[in-house]
């Protein structure tokens, strides 16, 4: 089994040296943003730019946060990127509808697509729009814009959201989604802290805005030693008897079981970012 990926470092379209620190920083999936991370005077030159760059395959995954699907850039970021050899995925943001992925695939030809959960809409539509096409390959929160959307000042505010996203995406046939960008660089107890706290909802890995957040995601979602010992009994007793088991100490081992077992030592096989 092919370990996932755990981190997805942004950087912004506009600054191509920013960028390609990023593809060199070890991250997973490099994230070049259109959105967000570019001022308005600045969208043409970063669309320019990374088609630039993704003219040809790149050392690592790409993908890219195009702009709105609402606003006038959108149609644009599209037709300059989607069919480029370097291009791993595009990222939609604050999708609402299940038409607007279906509407994205119409116009691209289907690359692969990760869309951006952002608003409430989006979120009481999660499922529906996990589901909306097999170009879809992953779904996640956008918690900033959400956060603002409904008012949430603490953390906690936003768990119900979280868990409805992981759910929608697993229903759905979805890798489990990542977790947002933690927005303060220098605060890594706390990334660690909410990295734990995410993996407990069901999130896997994690999208970063600095290289050096990068280990602190891979240490958080790495199985510890114990998860490994236990996967590997799990494995090795279903290699030796097939089907539903009971192990020595009680615990009962069927398919679902040993395929979260695989999980966690695919997991296990990466190089840890020092």
């Amino acid at each position: 089994m092919t370990a996932p990926p755990l981190t997805w470092l942004y950087a912004p379209g506009d600054r191509p040296r920013v960028v390609a620190k990023a593809l060199a920083a070890g991250a997973d999936v490099v994230v070049v943003d259109l959105e967000d991370a570019v001022a308005p005077d600045r969208k043409r030159y970063a669309r320019e730019a990374t088609a630039e760059l993704l003219g040809e395959p790149q050392p690592v995954p790409v993908h890219v946060r195009v702009n709105s699907l609402d606003g006038p850039l959108a149609a644009a970021d599209l037709a300059a990127l989607a069919s480029l050899p370097g291009l791993s995925a595009l990222r939609l943001p604050k999708v609402t509808s299940p038409e607007q992925i279906t509407g994205v695939v119409a116009a691209t030809g289907g690359p692969p697509l990760y869309a951006l959960l952002e608003t409430a809409l989006g979120v009481e539509r999660a499922h529906l729009i996990a589901g909306a096409h097999a170009s879809l390959r992953g779904i996640a929160l956008g918690e900033a814009d959400l956060r603002a959307d409904l008012g949430v000042r603490g953390d906690t505010g936003l768990d119900w959201s979280r868990s409805r996203v992981v759910v929608a995406a697993r229903a759905a046939g979805l890798a489990p989604p990542s977790q947002t960008v933690h927005p303060d660089t220098r605060d890594l107890e706390g990334l660690a802290a909410s990295c734990a706290h995410g993996r407990a909802l069901g999130f896997l890995g994690r999208a970063a805005i600095h290289p050096r957040q990068l280990p602190i995601i891979e240490r958080a979602y790495l199985p510890t030693e114990r998860e490994l010992e236990e996967a590997e009994t799990i494995v090795k007793a279903a290699t030796a008897q097939p089907g539903a088991l009971a192990l020595p100490d009680g615990r009962f081992v069927d398919a679902a079981v040993v395929a979260t077992a695989r999980r966690t030592l695919s997991l296990a096989r990466r190089p840890v970012l020092s």
